[in-house]
């Protein structure tokens, strides 16, 4: 069974910066693909950033390209997301999934097996 456990959310000010982890354990989850997703209250699931298993291959929303990055560490079976330049819009519960070895992340929510909980991120006004 493989288990995905978020952390690193809280309050950020506009504009500013937060990492996010995403431990994993369980068997063979580092041969998993990785995604971030958000959800607001009220609206379905969206998409963030994936990452194949050994990172070799790393996918964003249009809207986060640039600004935010998906990264693995396979040896400390984590997975981070650093959001930069953080705006009103990006306040959302972050939860990572993973499934499949794929060639590319796939950005459909249904796809993937595993999930977190999740973690909250907030703008500090």
């Amino acid at each position: 069974q493989v288990q995905l456990v978020e952390s690193g959310g809280g309050l950020v000010q506009p504009g500013g910066s937060l990492n996010v982890s995403c431990t994993t354990s369980g068997d063979y989850v580092t041969s998993y693909t990785m995604a971030w997703f958000r959800q607001a209250p009220g609206k379905e699931r969206e998409f963030v950033a994936g990452s194949t298993w050994h990172g070799g291959s790393t996918s964003y929303a249009d809207s986060m390209k640039g600004l935010f990055t998906i990264s693995r560490d396979n040896d400390n079976n984590t997975v981070y997301l650093r959001m930069n330049f953080l705006r009103h819009e990006d306040t959302d519960v972050y939860c990572c999934a993973a499934s499949g070895r794929w060639a590319t992340a796939r950005r459909t929510p249904s796809q993937y097996t595993f999930w977190g909980q999740g973690t909250q991120v907030t703008e500090n006004t």
